[in-house]
């Protein structure tokens, strides 16, 4: 009695509970509501309070952290001053995070897409580089408004991840052969001279050094525990600036950031022209798709981790009007971060807000710390970089790719090297076509298996070399209807054809096991069912599903077989066919069947009910 009071007490609570959520629910506006499905980090504030709120802020200022070295780097990469990609680190984090799809996706300036941007900007002159960035970056957003338009974010699933593993390990290795010189303080002509060529090496390698010694801090069940995190690239730059500034390195030669101004972006059109959108538009449409690919790889990859569920064309709406905004603040083009997300869901960031938080905190550290990034001496930066990049590439995830299959293989080794020998844009070019290209022949796959009555009263495979019924014979089609399969779809309607022959009455299809029909596959059906109705043999299908019955109608075939001939699909699996072996018999007559057919001995309608198909 105790426990069925006690029961009813938690049934109560829980119902309670329940009731009061609705309630809150209940008392939301609906227009309130409506903006949450389009503004997901709105719809995050139902039931937001001071424990989810700690929690974003905690993850967004570890993330902002992280965030100002890497952005003034990334801006480096590109060859534009260090401010733009704080200005990126600002605006595309913070409108990226209201309309995400993923909790804890960051947005913003990427390693591989600045490398991909200064691809496409190797040919434009330094003083019109930041023009031709921003015009890009409003062109990629473009594009991918225009994709999610379409509803067309969820064919990203089609492109294999090889691709990506490939692309990573080309940027990974263009990236760091193009930073370890600046880094190491090497000559535009690849010398090694003067004072202040070593202390710029020392400075790198400085970097390195202290960036790895905290990571081994942070790595130590004591900082664990306590739940203690350096932020390692920060305090390197930091480090490094005050060594800079108090020996007075940059009047000796070392290479330094130079000023930086305490403004926040400001709201600035982009010069657009025709001629400019023509130079730009393959770049901008490899660039948006590989942003893409990197977002939603990311996304999922966290999703994996903390089952929420994604809304993909969602979360290319994200990406598409986080560099549309970006453009319109003088920003060069992003996506998700790789880094800064991990760490993000690392720092227990529960909803969109953390973004938000960091984005607030990088403009915080732009207006408060932006004199003194004057210090920070280049190659810290190129350091960083390099780090970065040593870190891009999953080495047990390529060692998989490349083992798994040939397809793998192939797929990563073109993409990863047509992004070191031809470009960074091109080599998803080339990665995606190679995607479709090897795909779709081993999707085109169509399977014909002949069936045979056994005297054991079950349907099953013909054996090589097995005698097969003279008057009715069954086959089971397997695979893709589409244009892609037609060729073997035609072998294989020949190979029935070729079968139905010597007195052959009936033919039976089971078309259960094929999908996706389209107008080559299905004339080719047509073709076959006319010629055999031509030369006096039944065709029977059955297990046909909708969309190919469909498909039949349309083209007038369904008419001309008899819609007797043509059996629906059964939610069970093979009592389709019983009904066509039936009817075929049904056509034969009781003599008709050949001398060995099992059919023979049901004479009595008691041995006809006993009888049972399986396979």
């Amino acid at each position: 009695m105790a426990n069925n009071t006690a029961v009813c007490h938690e049934n109560e609570t829980v119902a309670n509970g329940a009731d009061a959520v609705g309630d809150a629910r209940a008392r939301v506006p609906r227009w309130w509501r409506a903006l949450g499905r389009w503004v997901p980090a709105l719809a995050a504030l139902e039931g937001y309070g001071l424990r989810s709120l700690r929690a974003d802020l905690t993850a967004g200022v570890t993330v902002a952290a992280v965030a100002v070295p890497q952005a003034m780097a990334y801006a480096m990469v590109i060859g534009l001053p260090p401010q733009y990609g704080l200005y990126t680190a600002i605006v595309m984090t913070t409108v990226g995070a209201l309309f995400d799809s993923s909790k804890q996706l960051i947005n913003g300036p990427t390693n591989a897409i600045s490398i991909a941007v200064l691809s496409a900007l190797i040919g434009v002159p330094e003083g019109g580089r930041l023009a031709a960035a921003v015009l890009l970056a409003l062109l990629v957003g473009a594009i991918q408004v225009a994709i999610t338009a379409l509803r067309l974010g969820d064919l990203t699933r089609f492109v294999s991840h090889s691709v990506i593993v490939g692309f990573t390990c080309g940027a990974a290795t263009l990236l760091i052969a193009a930073q370890a010189p600046v880094m190491l303080g090497f000559a535009g002509d690849g010398g090694w001279r003067g004072v202040g060529a070593g202390w710029t090496a020392a400075l790198g390698i400085g970097t390195v050094a202290v960036v790895l010694g905290l990571r081994w801090l942070n790595a130590r069940p004591l900082a664990r525990r306590l739940g203690l995190r350096a932020p390692e690239y920060l305090l390197a730059l930091v480090g490094a600036a005050a060594l800079v500034w108090g020996q007075e390195l940059d009047a000796r030669g070392v290479a330094v950031v130079g000023a930086i101004p305490a403004a926040l972006p400001r709201l600035s059109w982009p010069t657009v022209s025709w001629e400019a959108v023509r130079l730009f538009s393959g770049d901008a449409m490899a660039i948006a798709l590989l942003g893409l690919l990197e977002a939603i790889a990311m996304a999922k990859a966290i999703a994996a981790q903390t089952r929420q569920r994604l809304d993909l064309n969602q979360q290319c709406l994200s990406e598409g009007l986080a560099n549309v905004a970006g453009s319109l603040f003088q920003c060069f083009p992003g996506s998700g971060s790789l880094t800064r997300s991990w760490l993000n869901r690392e720092a227990g960031a529960v909803s969109q807000w953390s973004g938000v938080f960091s984005a607030a905190a990088v403009a915080a550290t732009v207006l408060l710390l932006a004199p003194y990034a004057a210090f920070i001496p280049r190659a810290s930066l190129a350091a960083i970089l390099v780090l970065t990049a040593s870190r891009m590439v999953d080495l047990r995830g390529l060692r998989d790719h490349l083992r798994a299959t040939r397809f793998d293989a192939g797929i990563v080794a073109a993409t990863a090297v047509s992004a070191v020998a031809i470009s960074i844009e091109f080599c998803i070019v080339i990665g995606v076509f190679l995607s479709f290209a090897l795909y779709v022949p081993r999707a085109a796959k169509v399977q014909l298996t002949e069936l045979v009555l056994a005297p054991e009263r079950t349907i099953r495979p013909r054996e090589a070399g097995e005698a097969a019924c003279a008057r009715m014979v069954l086959f089971n089609v397997e695979g893709e209807m589409f244009f892609g399969s037609a060729p073997d779809f035609e072998r294989l309607m020949a190979e029935i054809d070729g079968r139905a022959v010597a007195g052959v009455r009936v033919v039976i299809l089971r078309l259960r096991e094929v999908s996706n029909p389209d107008a080559a596959c299905l004339l080719l059906l047509d073709g076959l069912l006319r010629g055999l109705k031509a030369r006096g043999v039944q065709p029977i299908l059955c297990g046909v599903r909708g969309d190919l019955a469909r498909g039949l109608e349309r083209i007038g075939a369904s008419a001309r077989l008899g819609a007797q001939w043509i059996l629906l699909e059964r939610e069970r699996a093979w009592t389709g066919i019983q009904e066509a072996i039936d009817r075929g018999r049904a056509l034969l007559g009781p003599e008709g069947s050949c001398e060995r057919c099992p059919l023979r001995q049901e004479r009595a309608p008691a041995a006809r009910q006993a009888w049972f198909y399986q396979i």
